[in-house]
């Protein structure tokens, strides 16, 4: 006869997103969607796309408010989808793996056996208004330049990838870094007057080459506002290990993103 699926209710995983608060319930990945990232090519795009479907295909309960795909896409935050891949890494995987780790000290490489569960820390944003809320930098360097800040979704990241992933002198570390500015506003002087309206730039093609242009102290001005009012907000996987060559003590966070795939491509 043919096969129409297993008569077995698999075990469930509720994640509740630390930015939007929003409850999911997740079953194990199953080999369709890891063969899914295997056989693809693995671009930034692809991978980020692929992520996102297979975070959504294993959802077994989702929140009210989200109806389709595109809703999942512009009501989850990058800090959200942490959380949902430990969902799912934790439901789909054995909890103690073996992970590398490279000493910050003696640069030594070897290997720890992490149980992902004992690391797990959880912050959660305070408020409601995480999708809506802007934070307004005044840069330090750039004194006329401001620059609003805000807290990227799925869909921002899909889009930025989209726009700037080709384009010369980018790559993905720059590109994940604009994607917390929503716009830059620029007041023109004429001798300590302002002589026009703000010029204001929102396309991400521009944000992206107004970004390479300034200084260091500016940059790190946007990035202690993203952190204060956002980044902070958020699970952290933390082990301390103890290095066998050279003896110091670290702190090290897990790239869950890494593990994920490492653990993936292991099976």
């Amino acid at each position: 006869m043919p096969f129409k699926g297993f008569h077995y209710q698999l075990p469930e995983y509720e994640a509740i997103t630390p930015q939007t608060h929003q409850s999911y319930h997740f079953t194990t990945l199953n080999v369709r969607g890891e063969e899914r990232f295997k056989g693809s090519l693995m671009t930034p795009l692809k991978l980020t796309e692929h992520l996102n479907r297979c975070l959504y295909d294993s959802i077994s309960k989702k929140p009210e408010t989200i109806k389709n795909y595109s809703d999942f896409l512009n009501n989850t935050t990058l800090k959200d989808r942490e959380c949902l891949i430990y969902a799912l890494y934790h439901v789909s995987y054995e909890e103690v793996r073996n992970y590398e780790e490279v000493c910050p000290y003696c640069e030594h490489k070897h290997q720890i056996t992490v149980n992902i569960s004992d690391t797990f820390n959880f912050n959660p944003y305070p408020k409601k208004d995480v999708l809506t809320k802007r934070v307004k930098v005044n840069l330090p360097k750039l004194k006329n330049v401001s620059v609003y800040v805000k807290q990227p979704t799925l869909n921002d990241e899909i889009v930025a990838l989209k726009t700037l992933g080709s384009r010369p002198g980018s790559n993905i570390e720059v590109i994940t870094k604009t994607l917390v500015i929503e716009k830059i506003e620029e007041c023109v002087q004429d001798k300590g007057v302002n002589s026009k309206e703000p010029l204001m730039y929102t396309d991400k093609v521009d944000i992206l080459d107004a970004y390479m242009e300034m200084p260091s102290k500016d940059r790190r001005a946007i990035s202690e506002a993203y952190d204060e009012n956002f980044g902070k907000y958020g699970i952290e996987l933390k082990v301390k290990c103890v290095c066998p060559k050279c003896e110091e003590t670290d702190d090290t966070n897990i790239d869950l993103v890494q593990q994920f795939f490492r653990v993936l491509y292991e099976s």
